[in-house]
């Protein structure tokens, strides 16, 4: 999938003045607002218009700079102190750069954390809010602080010492580790996995400012062609001339429960009097926790899946969401949601225990399973969004296909949970057929084979797709 060429506009922000944003501004008319029912007919009287809903704050940000300035902005920065990005720094700059946060314009200063924190939203200057559950922010410590000293901006660089990005007109403020965890995550247990990563040994200041992003955030893995902007989705939705965008995360791979999830909203949409709806497939691509299936693998599993026909190539776009995870459940589900209505979704799919995980030390669920999608139906900033609750899927042994859950004859399904998969695929093992495209297991299975031991025990680092 080649990503469109377009015109950017030129950075100016100095805040969430919507008035004083610098954005692309699309010309979609926004969609007829729904509480989606299950099995609900349509009322005759219900009209359907069609377009792309509006970003966040109205217009979309892009914080990129445009080509003919980067040398200059080169030739500033060489003159700035320097702040080194992590790997998981990065990532977020990618993720602020195009606009999947608009309509923020860079880390978060202390007014827009505290928000964040308290709220899950942010107020713009007309009083409205935007949705905004998690913290985007830097972290730097107490030698970088002394070394930043009077200057109002910073060069970012990453590990290799290549400039990134300028923070301009920036705010320095403590760093609340213990406010933050207990607020984002609703627990200070020790061993969750993006804490343990990003924010316990980070430093104990942040450092919030407006980003100028010097070049288009790049891996050169192979997965580049992936990564569509919300600007480059919305004209891919454009050129597909959809009517309606329904958008699916996944941070595992795909099988014939998901497929038949996505298919069946598709029909439901169809049924609701939309004439082209669009799947969105949208996979999680920064940081992920040790245990999860590599994004490589996945993006090769997830075109296996295309292949063999499970789904529709003509009505899904496959793309990588750029963000970490943080595994926050109810909390976190809100900025999943969010950053897909600023690349266009008007429809958001949303399962059991969404971005959930197993307490870190007590062995139960982190969060209730059903909360993620009852925050999502409440939350503020998310009304324009329309929520589609997953229905149950399991493998219906009478069919030998997996189908919806039908609790008056419990005994003919069986729930192939995710530990089960991955233990039948480190075994080489076939689940019941109709669980998951040939191709796409073999993948799975190719995938831990990567991770035998080898003969002085030591189990190897995951081998790239």
């Amino acid at each position: 999938m080649a990503s469109t060429i377009f015109t950017q506009i030129p950075f100016q922000s100095k805040s969430l003045n919507k008035s004083s944003i610098t954005h692309f501004v699309p010309s979609f008319k926004l969609p007829v607002s729904l509480s989606f029912k299950p099995r609900t007919a349509l009322p005759k009287r219900f009209r359907i218009r069609a377009g792309l809903i509006e970003p966040d704050g109205g217009k979309l940000v892009d914080l990129r700079v445009v080509e003919p300035e980067r040398e200059l902005k080169k030739r500033e920065a060489a003159l700035l102190p320097r702040v080194k990005l992590t790997k998981i720094d990065l990532q977020w700059v990618h993720v602020l750069s195009e606009g999947w946060a608009s309509p923020l314009t860079g880390f978060m200063r202390e007014p827009e954390f505290l928000q964040t924190l308290h709220f899950n939203s942010l107020r713009l200057d007309d009083g409205s809010f935007v949705n905004m559950s998690v913290p985007i922010v830097l972290a730097i410590d107490d030698s970088q602080k002394e070394s930043i000293g009077e200057s109002n901006s910073v060069a970012l660089v990453d590990s290799d010492d290549k400039l990134i990005a300028i923070l301009t007109d920036i705010e320095i403020y403590k760093h609340p580790k213990e406010e933050r965890i207990a607020r984002t995550w609703g627990t200070i247990a020790p061993g969750l996995p993006y804490v343990e990563e990003t924010v316990t040994n980070a430093g104990n200041w942040l450092i919030g400012g407006d980003l100028e992003v010097i070049e288009p955030i790049k891996y050169n893995d192979g997965l580049d062609r992936f990564r569509l902007s919300p600007i480059e989705l919305r004209q891919e939705f454009e050129r597909r001339n959809a009517d309606a965008v329904f958008a699916f995360q996944l941070r595992n791979p795909v099988h014939n429960g998901h497929a038949l999830l996505m298919t069946d909203t598709r029909r439901r949409l169809l049924e609701m009097g939309y004439k082209n709806p669009i799947l969105l497939l949208h996979p999680l691509g920064g940081y992920t926790k040790a245990d999860d299936v590599p994004l490589s693998w996945r993006m090769k599993q997830h075109e296996k899946v295309l292949e063999d026909g499970v789904l529709d190539p003509e009505t899904t776009v496959v793309s990588i969401f750029p963000s970490p995870m943080h595994y926050a459940g109810p909390t976190e589900v809100q900025w999943h949601a969010k950053a897909r209505i600023n690349a266009g979704a008007n429809f958001y799919i949303v399962g059991r225990d969404p971005a959930g995980m197993g307490h870190p030390v007590e062995k139960r669920d982190l969060y209730d399973a059903d909360h993620g999608k009852k925050v999502l139906s409440m939350a503020p900033g998310l009304e324009r969004l329309n929520i589609l609750p997953f229905r149950v899927a399991a493998y219906d042994k009478t069919q030998g296909k997996m189908a919806f859950f039908d609790p008056s004859r419990a005994q003919d399904f069986l729930f192939i949970s995710g530990t089960k998969m991955r233990t039948l695929a480190k075994n080489k093992e076939n689940p019941p057929a109709g669980f998951m495209c040939p191709g796409g297991w073999q993948v799975l299975v190719d995938y831990y084979d990567s991770l035998t031991p080898s003969d002085n025990g030591r189990i190897p680092e995951p081998v790239p797709a």
